[in-house]
C-alpha cells in the first residue's frame, strides 16, 4: 500500500511527501533518479514486475544503501517527452508488450518532475525482453532485485500463475463459507435459500497486499460508499474482516480479505403479495443498489492497496427457479435455477467505465431474472445509482 490516491492523480508534492515515509525499494517498488542509457535494463525492470505482482516505479529519486529515498526530493529537469520514451522502450524491448499507466508530475513552477511509472501485475506473462528473448522476475532483493528465468524454466513461471489460480479458488470458497457457516449459527438453512454473491479479488493473487490487522482501518475508509452499515457486526477471519448483519431477519456477511478480496453476499429473497398470494421475490432495484455500492467500495479499497493488477469479477444468485422478480411495475416469473456472471477487470477499468460496466452486468442480470428493462428504464438507473446518496 503505497499511495492513498491513484497513480493518475499524484501530484508532485504527493512525490515528495511519498519519498520522505522513506520506504525501501523491495518487490514492488523501485526508484531511478534517471532512464539508463541501457533502455533495455529499463525494459527488464518493467518486465519483472509484469511477470511477478506487478510494482510501481518512480523516476527522479536517488536510494542510498538501504535501498531507501535520498533526499533532497526535487525530481528530474522536466522533459515533455518522457512518456514517450517509456512506451517506445516497452514496444521496442517486451514481448507482448507490457500497458503501465504513467503520471508525469510537475512541479508548480514547471521545470522539474518524476515520474511515476505503474505497472500491473500481467495476465499475459512470461513477458520476454530484448533479442535474447530471456525472462525476469521482480525478487524484492537488494543484491537482485531482477532475477532471470532461462526458456528451460519458462514452465515454472506458468506453474506460478496455476498455483495463482489455485489460491483465488481458496480464497473465495473461504470466503463463500463465513456466509454458509453464519447462517449455520441462526439455524437457517441456506439449500433453498436466493443468495446473492458479488465478488471481485486478484486474477493471480500471490501474497497479502496489507497487514490484516489494517483492514478495520481500511473498512473504515470506505465506509462513505460501502455496503457496510453502522449496526453490522465486525468478525475477525483468517486473513480478513467480516461485517454480519443478522437483525430484523435479514441474513448479510461483507468480507474485506488481506489479499484483496471483497465479497458481499447476502439473503436475497423476500416474500411479496401476487395476486392475491404470498410468493417468493427477488427486487431487482435492491440487487441494483448493492452492485453499485460494490465497485464504489471496491475503487476505494483496491486503490489504498495500490494494487492494478487484473481482477476477477463474479456475480451469482442462486436458487431462483420460481422466484417472482420485480423491478417498478415489472414483474416476471424466473425460470434460471441460478445466474452467474464473471468478468475481468483492472481497476483503471473499473475507475473509468463504471457507468458502462454497471449497465453491463445489470442488464445482464435483468434479462436473466425475466425483466426486459428498455434503454431508458436502465438509463435512469444507472444515473440514480451513481448518485452521490445511492
Amino acid at each position: 500500500m503505497f499511495f492513498d490516491k491513484p497513480v493518475h492523480d499524484l501530484t508532485f508534492e504527493d512525490v515528495v511527501a511519498f519519498c520522505e515515509k522513506q520506504i525501501p525499494e523491495g518487490k514492488q517498488l523501485d526508484y531511478k533518479y534517471l532512464l539508463p542509457k541501457n533502455k533495455e535494463k529499463f525494459a527488464k525492470v518493467i518486465a519483472s514486475f509484469a511477470n511477478a505482482m506487478g510494482g510501481v516505479v518512480i523516476i527522479g529519486v536517488n536510494d542510498d544503501k538501504n535501498d531507501k529515498p535520498r533526499p533532497p526530493f526535487v525530481g528530474i529537469a522536466y522533459h515533455e517527452k518522457m512518456r514517450n520514451t517509456i512506451e517506445d522502450i516497452i514496444q521496442t524491448h517486451i514481448d507482448p508488450i507490457v500497458f503501465v499507466d504513467v503520471n508525469i508530475c510537475v512541479n508548480k513552477t514547471g521545470d522539474r518532475m518524476f515520474v511515476v511509472v505503474n505497472i500491473p501485475q500481467s495476465n499475459l506473462t512470461p513477458h520476454l525482453v530484448g533479442k535474447l528473448k530471456r525472462t525476469y522476475i521482480r525478487t524484492g532483493q537488494s543484491s537482485r532485485p531482477e532475477v532471470i528465468a532461462h526458456p528451460d524454466r519458462l514452465p515454472w513461471l506458468l506453474d506460478h500463475r496455476r498455483k495463482s489460480e489455485n489460491l483465488r479458488h481458496i480464497l473465495y470458497d473461504k470466503a463463500e463459507s463465513h456466509f454458509e457457516n453464519y447462517l449455520k449459527t441462526k439455524n437457517v438453512d441456506s439449500s433453498a435459500l436466493a443468495v446473492a454473491t458479488l465478488s471481485l479479488l486478484p486474477h493471480y493473487p500471490e501474497e497479502p497486499l496489507t497487514d490484516f490487522k489494517l483492514l478495520p482501518d481500511l473498512m473504515r475508509a470506505c465506509k462513505h460508499c460501502a455496503p457496510v452499515q453502522e449496526h453490522m457486526t465486525l468478525q475477525p477471519v483468517q486473513d480478513g474482516l467480516a461485517a454480519i448483519e443478522g437483525s430484523r431477519g435479514k441474513h448479510r456477511v461483507v468480507e474485506f480479505n488481506s489479499y484483496g478480496l471483497l465479497m458481499d453476499k447476502w439473503a436475497a429473497e423476500e416474500i411479496i403479495s401476487f395476486n392475491g398470494h404470498e410468493t417468493r421475490a427477488v427486487n431487482f432495484q435492491d440487487i441494483a443498489l448493492r452492485t453499485a455500492q460494490f465497485f464504489k467500495c471496491a475503487l476505494v479499497f483496491l486503490n489504498k492497496l495500490s494494487f492494478g493488477g487484473p481482477l476477477s469479477f463474479r456475480f451469482k444468485l442462486n436458487n431462483t427457479r420460481g422466484l417472482r422478480a420485480h423491478f417498478g411495475g415489472k414483474t416476471a416469473s424466473v425460470l434460471e435455477d441460478y445466474i452467474r456472471l464473471d468478468e475481468i477487470y483492472n481497476i483503471n477499468e473499473i475507475a473509468a467505465r463504471l457507468p458502462d460496466i454497471l449497465k453491463e452486468t445489470l442488464q445482464a442480470t435483468a434479462w436473466a431474472l425475466g425483466l426486459n428493462l428498455n434503454e431508458e428504464e436502465m438509463k435512469k438507473l444507472i444515473t440514480f445509482l451513481l448518485e452521490d446518496n445511492a
